[in-house]
């Protein structure tokens, strides 16, 4: 084999269930309006730019060593900011964080599937959760929603019994469709999965801050199967950063350590993490601004004509498309990008700065003129 011979990915001794699939990503293309990964809009303050600095050189003198691995620091501040904004108490021991919420999937998932067990989500729903479960040699089920992307809960609690899987996942606000999830119904599912298992039941509250709903958090009490995962790349608007943690039972946190890859976290991340929660009250402005903007959205789009499902998320899933990509491609050509997340007649947009939702909104009004045509 000369140097410069093609090899492909099936080439190579890869496992077999990797076989014909697409890592994921979505199309970072240089327009003037980019909406289409859910990103915070507004860039950090001066104020929290110049703390950040003063953490990480204050690290940087230390960077011989190696990190503290267990983020005690770390953890104890969003400890802190769950107790103060989840509406219950959490300690340090019921947190762990990990570099953004999928790593903090990735180890669930090492921890408590695998080979020979299986994982359970409702699709539509994040795509990364059958991704890390394929990486983990977890098997995946996929679970039914209703028509208006919904959980079906009875229908969920029916599949969870036939299929007993290990681990069960809950998005809430779901991605790429917005919707929220009710606490009875967490806790139906919760109900289900311990009958017929037990097993491990993982709420993934990615956009909480955006919601009209309050976290599920709560639910943690007394259920030690029961773990909550959040992100600081959203609300925090910290997607460069990647930090997630988790909120469980401390016998969960124990648990994931068992796989975590030592010194995980660097001191830089945790650095940096730490100076945003120190700004948390000015991130969270921005958050209710963002609120705003998606409720304008979801008003703005139902009036030019679109079906639009209810958003408790910093994005909106609008439609219905005869075709979805030539309406995705008509939009780009616009100057304004949105997500084909695959999901049949239906696009997303997040919520961006009240500019850059005017122009995505000029160009879908300029769609429907030429799709009433």
């Amino acid at each position: 084999m000369t140097p410069n011979e093609t090899v492909r990915i099936d080439d190579l001794p890869v496992r077999d269930e990797l076989r014909g699939k697409s890592p994921y990503g979505a199309p970072q293309l240089d327009v003037p309006v980019q909406l289409n990964t859910n990103e915070n809009p507004y860039p950090l303050p001066e104020s929290l730019v110049a703390r950040i600095a003063e953490r990480v050189a204050e690290a940087a003198r230390g960077l011989n060593r190696y990190p503290d691995r267990d983020a005690v620091e770390l953890r104890t501040e969003l400890a802190r900011y769950l107790t103060r904004t989840g509406k219950h108490p959490v300690a340090v021991e019921n947190v762990w964080a990990a570099n953004g919420s999928n790593e903090v999937l990735q180890q669930l998932l090492q921890t408590f599937g695998g080979p020979g067990r299986t994982a359970i989500g409702f699709e539509p729903s994040y795509s990364m959760h059958a991704l890390i479960a394929r990486g983990t040699g977890t098997g995946w089920i996929s679970g039914p929603r209703h028509e208006d992307f919904r959980l079906d809960v009875a229908a969920a609690e029916k599949a969870i019994a036939e299929h007993r899987p290990d681990v069960v996942f809950i998005t809430s606000p779901n991605n790429p469709t917005g919707t929220a999830v009710a606490a009875d119904a967490v806790l139906a599912l919760y109900e289900a999965a311990q009958a017929a298992r037990p097993s491990m039941v993982v709420v993934d509250e990615a956009y909480v801050e955006f919601s009209h709903r309050d976290s599920l958090l709560p639910l943690i009490e007394g259920r030690p199967n029961l773990v909550v995962s959040r992100t600081m790349s959203k609300a925090f608007g910290a997607a460069g950063l990647r930090l997630g943690y988790l909120a469980a039972h401390p016998a969960v946190v124990d648990a994931v350590q068992l796989v975590r890859l030592p010194y995980h976290l660097s001191a830089v991340t945790q650095a940096t993490a730490l100076a945003a929660l120190e700004h948390t009250d000015t991130l969270l402005g921005y958050v209710e601004q963002l609120k705003g903007e998606r409720d304008r959205l979801v008003t703005e789009l139902r009036a030019i004509g679109f079906e639009v499902t209810d958003s408790d998320a910093n994005f909106v899933q609008f439609g219905k498309f005869p075709d979805t990509h030539a309406a995705w491609q008509r939009i780009l050509d616009r100057g304004v990008l949105v997500r084909d997340n695959g999901v049949p007649g239906w696009l997303r947009v997040t919520a961006g700065t009240p500019e850059e939702n005017d122009a995505f909104l000029d160009a879908v009004r300029e769609l429907m003129k030429e799709q009433e045509r």
